[in-house]
C-alpha cells in the first residue's frame, strides 16, 4: 500500500517528470545521431560511434551558411518585434484610445491564424507590391508574426506592475525617463526577456513563412528540409544539438540570476 499512497500523494510531480521525459526524448535522439558514423547518405540507422561530424560540423556545403543566415534573420528579427513589442505593450496597458479593443484583438490574430494563411498573405502582399523575394522580405515577415508573442509576454508582465512604484519615483523629482530606466524598465525586463526569447526561437525554427516568402534566400530550417530529401548530414544533428546546450544553458544562466536577485533583495 504504501507505494500507492506515494504515487497518490506525488501524482502531478510523476505525470511531469513523464511529460518533461517524452518532450525531451527526440533531443536525446538527436544527440545520441550526432556521434553516428553512417553508412549511407540517411542518418536513421546507428553503426558505430564517431566524433567527426563534431570537429568538422561545416563539412557540409552550405550548411554554415544557411545557419548564419537563420541567426541573423532572427537576431534583427527579434530586435524590431522587441522594440515595437514593447512599445505597443506600454500602449495598450497605460493609455486608453480609439480602436485600444481592436487593437487587442488584431494582436492575437497572428497567433490564431495558421500559418500557411499568413504566409500566402504575405507572398500575396509581396507579389503586388513588386518587392523582390529575399532577405527583406524574410525579415518583414518574420518581424511581423513575432510581434504578436512579444506583445502578449511584456503586456502580462506590465499588467501585474504596481504603479505605485513609478509615483515614489515620481514623488522623489525623478524625470519621466530617470523613471522608466530605473523603475519601470527593471521590473519590466523579464517580461521583455521572455517575449525576445521566444521571438527568436520562433523566428529561427520557422518554415513554412519562410518558404513562402525567401525566394533564393536558404535558412537553416530549409537546408534541413532539403537534405531530407536527398540524405540527412550528421552535420545537421550536430548543428541542432548545440542549440538546444544553448538555449537550456540560456534558460538555466536566467534562472541562476533571478535567483540570486531574490536572495539578496531586503525582505
Amino acid at each position: 500500500m504504501a507505494p500507492i499512497v506515494w504515487l497518490r500523494r506525488n501524482m502531478v510531480i510523476v505525470a511531469g517528470l513523464l511529460t518533461l521525459a517524452y518532450l525531451l526524448l527526440p533531443n536525446l535522439v538527436v544527440l545520441v545521431f550526432s556521434f553516428n558514423a553512417p553508412a549511407g547518405k540517411f542518418n536513421y540507422s546507428w553503426r558505430e560511434f564517431s566524433t567527426a561530424a563534431w570537429r568538422d560540423p561545416c563539412g557540409v556545403p552550405d550548411l554554415c551558411g544557411s545557419l548564419a543566415l537563420s541567426l541573423q534573420i532572427a537576431f534583427w528579427a527579434t530586435a524590431g518585434a522587441t522594440a515595437l513589442g514593447v512599445m505597443i505593450a506600454f500602449a495598450l496597458v497605460r493609455y486608453r484610445f480609439r480602436g485600444r479593443g481592436a487593437v487587442n484583438s488584431l494582436i492575437f490574430l497572428p497567433m490564431a491564424m495558421p500559418e500557411v494563411v499568413m504566409a500566402a498573405s504575405l507572398l500575396t502582399l509581396f507579389l503586388n507590391l513588386g518587392a523582390e523575394l529575399g532577405f527583406p522580405t524574410v525579415l518583414i515577415a518574420h518581424t511581423m508574426f513575432c510581434l504578436s508573442f512579444v506583445v502578449v509576454a511584456v503586456k502580462a508582465r506590465v499588467l501585474s506592475m504596481d504603479p505605485r512604484l513609478e509615483e515614489a519615483a515620481r514623488d522623489l523629482y525623478a524625470g519621466p525617463v530617470q523613471t522608466f530606466l530605473r523603475v519601470t524598465l527593471p521590473i519590466a525586463a523579464p517580461g521583455i526577456a521572455a517575449g525576445a526569447l521566444l521571438a527568436f526561437s520562433l523566428s529561427f525554427d520557422d518554415f513554412i513563412i519562410t518558404n513562402f516568402t525567401s525566394g533564393t534566400a536558404v535558412t537553416f530550417p530549409m537546408f534541413v528540409w532539403g537534405s531530407a530529401q536527398r540524405g540527412t548530414p550528421v552535420q545537421i544533428n550536430v548543428i541542432g544539438t548545440a542549440m538546444f546546450v544553448l538555449a537550456v544553458l540560456t534558460v538555466v544562466l536566467g534562472q541562476f540570476v533571478a535567483g540570486r536577485r531574490r536572495n539578496h533583495t531586503p525582505s
